[in-house]
């Protein structure tokens, strides 16, 4: 019995059309500094590692179907990879609010993960948390979800439902809680200087507000901020876990 191309390269490439799409927006794998041969190479390793195993699940195709197949497998690895970043984007969030707070958002730089400027205190927040990340590996967490999402959605069944959307909607809005959480301390820091500066130039006008203010926020949320980071490691590893959990629940619900 003579088996067709569907049959014989169909399961290899819907892995690999779910891992490409993982690594076009996934924290770290998706970052524009790897190369784009370093990319490929990687989406051959991880579908050579998968197939073996969701195989089965994966099963045969129609051809008639191959084009809406592709199109949803290529959605999925996107969604896992926009999930599991929300928490980056929490962080880069939180660092241009606090360098807009602490004076610092007139110097910008060009950031290497998304090759656009940045400011100062957003670039070290990531930095520090991709370090934190790479650290927990939890890139290993992002490799086992994309291989259990064929436990949770078979080839094709991608469904958009009310479900989904609401969920989804709810992850976006914890991006913003989870960088007000992150920036808390020093935002509450430079805003009480504010209050504490308004006082003093009400009480004593001669004195330099204006020149004393942008130096004295400067050094307070520098300092507040290098005492922060002790806590980091702890604050990341359980929002990277509960992004991983999201990205696993929202994969339920589409599967429906």
């Amino acid at each position: 019995m003579e088996l067709s191309i569907t049959e014989l390269l169909g399961a290899p490439l819907i892995v690999a059309l779910r891992v490409s799409g993982l690594m076009l927006f996934a924290p770290f794998f998706g970052n524009v500094s790897i190369p784009i041969r370093v990319k490929v190479v990687l989406v051959l390793a991880i579908t050579a590692a998968l197939y073996p195993v969701y195989s089965a699940r994966v099963g045969i195709v129609p051809m008639q179907d191959w084009p809406q197949v592709v199109l949803r497998e290529t959605l999925v690895g996107v969604a896992i990879g926009i999930c599991t970043n929300f928490v980056f984007e929490a962080v880069s969030l939180a660092g241009h609010v606090l360098g807009v707070q602490m004076g610092y958002s007139l110097v910008s730089i060009l950031d290497p993960q998304t090759q656009a400027e940045s400011s100062v205190v957003a670039l070290f927040h990531q930095t520090v948390a991709l370090i934190i990340f790479l650290q927990l590996n939890v890139h290993h967490w992002i490799l086992r979800g994309i291989g259990r999402s064929f436990d949770y959605m078979a080839p094709g069944h991608f469904r958009v439902n009310a479900s989904l959307m609401t969920n989804l909607l709810s992850g976006c809005a914890g991006v913003f809680s989870t960088a007000l959480q992150l920036a808390a301390p020093v935002l509450a820091a430079t805003i009480l200087a504010d209050i504490v500066l308004g006082f003093l130039g009400k009480a004593s006008p001669q004195m330099p507000v204006m020149l004393m203010g942008p130096a004295l926020k400067s050094m307070l949320g520098v300092g507040i901020l290098m005492a922060s980071v002790h806590y980091w490691p702890n604050f990341f590893e359980k929002h990277f876990s509960d992004s991983i959990q999201f990205t696993e629940r929202l994969l339920e619900l589409a599967a429906r």
